[in-house]
């Protein structure tokens, strides 16, 4: 990736992830979902159930790594992101819903291991 940026690498991630995702039957509901309180990388379709996908990129392991990167903080921005895109588009509402977390270490495109974690929020 000749002078790629950390945006264009993160970009590279998510497609990763999302062509792993369908790969595994999931359907793409919705993209880089905005609002007021934060973005969602992807929104899904494994079955019935809605999964809130986060996906988070590191080049290098060190400070715990990708899937750590999702602290606290960052969950309660996610859930709430995703109350808000439920009251947004309604037809989801009711279905059972989940958060995933797909973390992805070292070069995007390049074999970099993939670690999908489903229900990431449960304690």
């Amino acid at each position: 990736m000749q002078g790629g940026t950390g945006k264009q690498a993160g970009r590279e991630a998510e497609a990763s992830a999302l062509l792993y995702l369908q790969q595994q039957g999931m359907q793409l509901i919705a993209q880089n979902w905005l609002c007021k309180r934060g973005e969602l990388d992807l929104v899904m379709l494994d079955g019935d159930t809605v999964v809130f996908v986060e996906v988070r990129y590191r080049r290098h392991s060190g400070w715990g790594g990708a899937l750590h990167s999702v602290d606290f903080r960052k969950q309660q921005k996610v859930i709430l992101a995703a109350q808000l895109f439920l009251q947004h588009d309604t037809r989801w509402v009711d279905a059972p819903c989940r958060f995933d977390v797909v973390a992805i270490e070292g070069q995007p495109g390049s074999g970099a291991p993939l670690n999908w974690l489903k229900s990431a929020f449960d304690s």
